[in-house]
């Protein structure tokens, strides 16, 4: 009795609160809403950090040519412990790993961090990251494949935009390098460029232009959170994914989880990048990748294609998570309609 009108008297005072406060204010108070952080652009001379909040870095000498890459650009670089800590295949504990990052986005010198590699881990230090100090310390965080949760968990609880781009075992080519500048180090409008010369072209699923913000990253990342409070509201979202090494099969599933649990269909339209490695191992007792696509992605209708420049692959795009942009998916095209960072 006593506890049904606590929940009352609750209610009532919540009630109240939204005839008094800013719905804004009201929003973020139940999370509902975050408002949208962007970042200081980054800038030749800016400090920047290299950590490992996933996978053991076995092999120095790429930090050290990760390391060279980003000096390249002008920058000061600071290496986290993470990269030569070993807990199984981990960077270091849990604890190490979720400590290093808070750390890092509360060090004021630390203008950007970028990740050494994905692997498996980010997941697990979720519950440990202090949100509250990344919202009141906004710089650029870059990586993709398993530091999908990362980017995920961050502009759902704070609302700053992060970056899923290279990480610093996977490359970092001219077109790679000059995607990640237009993007994260200008506060000017672009348009992600074409596929190079020797890339296959975007394949159109269903033609049409729509405007929405950009969330996505690794399928199979992305998909292991479905259930949690890492996640955000998907209406009207351009859901962009990449993947490598699973079968179609494993693709089919991890899709139909999307749709079961209602993402699929409140997207706006839909961009997977390329998947590398994806095929059956016996193909005439299989669908092929592009089926699997068509099968779940035709159905909804909405504006979509796949083979863009994303993904565990050469030429690689660097997309903000959480500014609007338009995709023509009949020309295979993302047009950010707003600056990445400030």
């Amino acid at each position: 009795m006593n506890a049904r009108r606590n929940f009352i008297k609750t209610s009532g005072l919540l009630a109240a609160s939204a005839l008094l406060l800013p719905s804004t204010t009201l929003a973020q108070k139940i999370g509902q809403e975050v408002l949208k952080i962007k970042p200081p652009a980054l800038k030749a001379g800016d400090t920047v950090a290299i950590t490992s909040p996933a996978g053991a870095v076995w092999d120095d000498k790429q930090v050290e040519a990760f390391g060279a890459i980003l000096k390249g650009f002008g920058f000061n670089v600071i290496y986290g412990q993470t990269l030569k800590e070993k807990f199984g295949y981990f960077a270091g504990t849990d604890e190490l790993r979720a400590k290093e990052l808070n750390d890092l986005f509360a060090d004021k010198k630390v203008k950007g961090i970028f990740c050494m590699k994905g692997g498996w881990g980010c997941a697990r230090i979720l519950d440990k990251i202090g949100y509250n100090i990344i919202q009141k310390n906004p710089k650029v965080l870059v990586g993709f494949s398993d530091i999908t949760a990362l980017l995920l968990a961050i502009t759902t609880k704070t609302g700053l935009v992060t970056f899923h781009g290279p990480v610093g075992n996977s490359g970092w080519n001219e077109f790679t390098k000059a995607v990640f500048m237009n993007v994260a180090m200008t506060a000017k409008v672009c348009s992600m460029p074409l596929n190079p010369v020797g890339e296959d072209k975007p394949f159109t699923i269903t033609k049409g232009k729509v405007t929405g913000e950009l969330v996505g990253g690794n399928l199979t990342v992305l998909s292991s959170l479905i259930g949690s409070n890492y996640l955000p509201d998907w209406k009207n979202k351009i859901l962009f994914l990449e993947e490598a090494k699973e079968e179609p099969y494993s693709i089919d599933r991890m899709l139909t989880q999307l749709e079961l649990s209602g993402v699929l269909e409140n997207i706006s339209g839909f961009v997977f990048g390329k998947c590398a490695k994806c095929e059956a191992e016996e193909p005439l007792k299989a669908f092929t990748f592009h089926e699997v696509i068509l099968q779940h992605i035709l159905p909804l209708g909405i504006p979509a294609f796949y083979g863009a420049m994303i993904g565990h692959i050469e030429n690689k795009l660097t997309l903000p998570i959480g500014i609007k942009a338009t995709i023509d998916a009949g020309n295979g095209t993302i047009e950010l309609m707003e600056s990445a960072v400030v």
